[in-house]
């Protein structure tokens, strides 16, 4: 059993820029022997990921603000806090803050992350579907 007190020891808040459009803050909260990894993600308003995939899935949670998250080849959806997301390993994705609101999410990613392209502007500014996806 490992217990962490809200974030990672001698751990620091880091700017993220590489794999993400805008400005984009994380905060390491965990990482552990089996590869997985836990951040607090801060998104301002208009930022996000680059289009990635996780080798075991990853697990998000939003404590704060409103964002979006898209599954490749389907339309935005709307994140609001509380929701938490699960994405099933392989599955390709991006998530960030919503064009006119900030978002933090805790990170939870199974394995290693594999990094691909940019996420074009027009797919970030698709009408998102504001309802969960147990709901439509």
């Amino acid at each position: 059993m490992h217990i962490t007190r809200g974030r990672q020891a001698g751990g620091s808040s880091a700017p993220r820029g590489e794999t993400f459009t805008g400005s984009v803050w994380a905060d390491p909260v965990m990482r552990t022997d089996d590869g997985t990894v836990v951040n607090n993600v801060f998104f301002e308003p208009g930022a996000r990921t680059f289009w990635h995939y996780h080798e075991r899935g990853q697990l998000l949670s939003v404590t704060s603000g409103t964002g979006l998250i898209c599954t490749a080849g389907e339309t935005p959806r709307v994140l609001r806090t509380g929701d938490i997301v699960w994405v099933p390993a392989g599955e390709r994705h991006w998530h960030g803050g919503s064009m006119t609101c900030c978002m933090l999410h805790t990170a939870v990613s199974f394995g290693e992350t594999h990094w691909l392209h940019e996420v074009d502007q027009s797919e970030y500014v698709a009408e998102p579907i504001d309802a969960p996806t147990d709901q439509v």
